[in-house]
């Protein structure tokens, strides 16, 4: 990946020889080794998991489908992996080779967590034995996103809630102790951010203005 000697170098060492004890509520356990992840808060490694993910996505050689103008195969948050393509025959394709190419770096694909959406019919899919859910919406970077995709689902979740964010703050809006300004930043700073989180994707229609 084009990644200098020097710096593998480093981490390397940075990696070399960690030891761990674990804290129970009768004492500590004894030190042992730390072989695989990585470093428990360290600023370094978010970035190392998103090279693991960069590789595994290069090697896997994934065929790109078109969205927006723009050739996309696959959109990545943390962990979390979404797969497109445009049709059944080529999305089992990526998914092997991201399987084949993630078990190589040591990683395995949770096939319980995994779900299939598809814009018209698709067949039940099986990996190693077991049933791959196939699903009409899914939750993808706290946006629901829905296999017709029409933004009205998301949009009536969001207003519901933000109505559960006003009800938990129904004590507050009641008091005589704090002034109409206060309560209106308190809007604005906790019931307006959830109720218009992710807007910018959505297409509204002329009935939902």
């Amino acid at each position: 990946m084009g990644i200098p000697d020097h710096l593998t170098c480093l981490l390397r060492n940075v990696y070399a020889g960690q030891e761990a004890t674990v804290r129970t509520g009768r004492g500590t356990t004894d030190w042992f080794q730390i072989g695989n992840g990585v470093r428990q808060g360290c600023i370094l490694s978010p970035c190392l998991f998103k090279l693991y993910a960069e590789y595994i996505m290069r090697n896997a050689g994934l065929e790109e489908a078109q969205a927006a103008g723009r050739n996309i195969n696959n959109l990545r948050y943390a962990d979390d992996t979404t797969l497109m393509a445009e049709t059944e025959e080529e999305l089992k394709s990526l998914l092997m080779k991201v399987k084949v190419e993630s078990e190589k770096v040591g990683l395995k694909l949770n096939i319980q967590k995994m779900k299939i959406m598809a814009s018209g019919p698709i067949t039940s899919w099986e990996i190693d034995g077991e049933t791959v859910e196939t699903v009409s919406d899914f939750i993808f970077g706290g946006s629901k996103i829905t296999a017709d995709g029409d933004c009205s689902h998301e949009i009536k979740r969001r207003l519901l809630l933000g109505r559960k964010v006003m009800t938990n703050l129904d004590s507050i809006f009641k008091s005589r102790d704090i002034t109409l300004p206060t309560k209106v930043r308190l809007i604005k700073a906790m019931v307006f951010p959830v109720v218009m989180y992710g807007c910018e994707s959505w297409t509204v229609k002329k009935a939902e203005h």
